[in-house]
């Protein structure tokens, strides 16, 4: 009896900016930036099959709206091997689209993995992986770190973060990116502070944080004034020490001491918002 195919899977996290700095504009258009980046203990999943030919499908309750074409970041990341082989793979899909959580760049970074290891070959070079989009390296090294010029200066964090747990709520908008960062007051803004400092608890984050900013957030809101809805629901909520939005929206986070507060605001906000996607989930060491 021949042995089954090999599928691979990978879990493809969501990314939040606990903070995010746009400190300048390259002459290509490229903006700077200056960001920390973390992962919720929720996602999407890849799963990749041998198969002759590329094909992608899209499963999941967030499936809606986002089309398998040529143009879907996961078989983006597929065709950047450049090599001949073919898969099957399937996303299933949990994270909001085009929600400034990194769906779609996490969705890349998980296909890369799940190729490389189906295919039994390297990962393509750094080059190409940013080409896929500003967040998709970070998403691929899939830790905390400070992430610097338009993505691809990856720092390790100096210390490890408190522990906390997440909301993470998005009100059913989509907010393009392109049209966020056009609306910049200015391009030019102050970065993280040279050292981070070692933040103990989860109060010491909260606090260091609100000493941080979104740059992103006031022209976010503008084109889409919920976004200020979701950050004031949020921070209403018992145990809630900061509430922003996460890259260019508009979803919205919510740090919380543990998975008990987390899930209770997670359930108070899906009483009282119904149409919202509201979700708990811890945040990744």
């Amino acid at each position: 009896m021949s042995a089954a195919p090999v599928t691979v899977a990978e879990f493809a996290r969501a990314k939040v900016n606990l903070c995010l700095h746009v400190t300048g504009q390259r002459a290509d258009g490229y903006h700077l930036l200056d960001s920390l980046v973390v992962f919720a203990d929720l996602g999407d999943r890849i799963t990749c099959a041998p198969a002759d030919q590329l094909s992608l499908t899209i499963t999941g309750p967030e499936a809606a709206g986002l089309a398998a074409d040529q143009d879907n970041l996961v078989l983006r990341a597929a065709r950047a091997f450049g090599r001949p082989e073919g898969a099957a793979i399937t996303l299933e899909k949990s994270l909001p689209v085009a929600s400034g959580i990194g769906g779609g760049s996490a969705d890349a970074a998980a296909a890369l993995v799940a190729l490389s290891k189906l295919w039994h070959v390297g990962l393509p070079d750094a080059g190409a992986v940013l080409r896929l989009g500003a967040d998709v390296p970070v998403c691929l090294a899939g830790h905390p770190a400070r992430m610097r010029g338009v993505g691809e200066l990856l720092s390790p964090l100096p210390h490890p973060l408190p522990a906390a747990h997440l909301v993470l709520v998005n009100p059913r908008v989509q907010v393009s990116t392109p049209s966020v960062f056009k609306g910049l007051a200015r391009k030019d803004n102050p970065p993280l502070p040279p050292e981070l400092p070692r933040l103990k608890s989860l109060t010491d984050l909260a606090t260091f944080l609100t000493m941080q900013r979104n740059d992103l957030e006031a022209p976010a809101q503008a084109a889409e004034p919920v976004i200020a809805a979701v950050k004031t629901a949020l921070g209403g909520q018992p145990g809630c020490h900061l509430a922003r939005m996460s890259g260019s929206g508009a979803t919205c986070f919510g740090l919380f001491p543990d998975a008990q507060s987390a899930a209770a605001a997670a359930h108070a906000l899906r009483a009282r918002h119904a149409g919202w996607w509201v979700e708990a989930a811890a945040m990744a060491a």
